[in-house]
């Protein structure tokens, strides 16, 4: 398998700002958050303290969701199969997660755990899985075979496991915006992996959004103000060195995802939410897409570009 990579490039076009913003430079700080590039961008007299703040939080997100971390409550109830005493965190992403799959037929799926696991055992041995091993496995897979509640998350399944890859990074966003806005605090970017705008550009206007979709770059695509941008490429990451086994995979078959859209890019007032949007469109044709969206006020597709 390939090293996980970003094939979809999606930079915050800071450079060109406005003559106001030159009295108080702009700050970036740069790093990881969940295996994700991420970044913070403002312009305050405090913003290493303000950066500081969030990166703690970020911290402490990726102690509940990481995958890697054996001791993250995520790796704890895959490990078990129950976690008592759930952070309110995860059960709100739960919560979450389970209103997109069902506004999504079931497309969005984080029980697609075992899967992708099974696909990066095979393709790491050089092989691809077997035919019996995805039906045995896609046995364990189903978002009806999780149960939460204050008291406990668990799974009704043996071998059953969730990634919350495909929501998670929006869903830190969030609350790294919930965190600073609760101080007050406005016109910050911050992006771990998918993109929130908590208010605007320094000096007025949204923050100006780059999309690459590794063919064609549309510049200023996306102007952010109070609004979550996340982005899919079905093929930006892949199980095979030659590019062409997707690493979304489809729920209901184990199939990775066809070859229908390069890019998919939604916008929402919650990153949590674009994030897993734009995740389970890349297994749904036009109309379909179109038919969710109705379903989530302030949600829209603002970029769709077939393969």
């Amino acid at each position: 398998m390939i090293s996980r990579r970003r094939f979809l490039t999606i930079a915050a076009a800071a450079a060109a700002l406005p003559a106001p913003l030159r009295a108080q430079p702009l700050y970036q700080w740069r790093g990881v958050a969940l295996g994700a590039n991420a970044a913070i961008t403002l312009a305050h007299p405090q913003a290493e303290a303000i950066v500081t703040r969030a990166r703690a939080e970020i911290a402490r997100l990726e102690r509940i969701f990481s995958l890697h971390d054996p001791a993250s409550a995520l790796a704890r109830l895959n490990h078990d199969g129950r976690l008592a005493a759930p952070p309110f965190e995860l059960l709100e992403c739960l919560s979450l997660a389970g209103r997109a799959h069902a506004a999504t037929g079931g497309r969005f799926d984080p029980t697609i755990q075992p899967l992708w696991a099974e696909y990066a055992r095979a393709h790491a041995a050089g092989t691809m899985p077997a035919v019996e091993n995805l039906a045995a496995i896609t046995r364990r897979v189903g978002w009806d075979g999780v149960h939460y509640g204050p008291d406990a998350v668990s799974f009704d399944r043996p071998g059953m496991a969730l990634s919350l890859n495909g929501i998670a990074q929006g869903f830190i966003a969030d609350k790294v915006a919930s965190l600073l806005r609760a101080e007050g605090l406005a016109d910050i970017l911050i992006d771990t992996g998918e993109h929130l705008a908590l208010g605007g550009r320094p000096g007025g206007g949204g923050w100006p959004i780059t999309l690459d979709d590794g063919q064609r770059l549309h510049r200023d695509a996306v102007a952010l103000r109070d609004l979550a941008l996340a982005s899919s490429a079905p093929h930006g990451i892949t199980f095979d060195t030659g590019g062409q086994i997707s690493h979304i995979l489809d729920p209901a078959t184990g199939t990775p995802a066809p070859a229908h859209w390069r890019l998919i890019s939604v916008t929402a007032p919650q990153a949590g939410l674009a994030d897993a949007l734009s995740t389970a469109f890349c297994l749904m044709p036009r109309e379909a897409i179109d038919t969710t969206l109705a379903a989530f006020e302030g949600a829209a597709l603002v970029h769709a570009r077939r393969a």
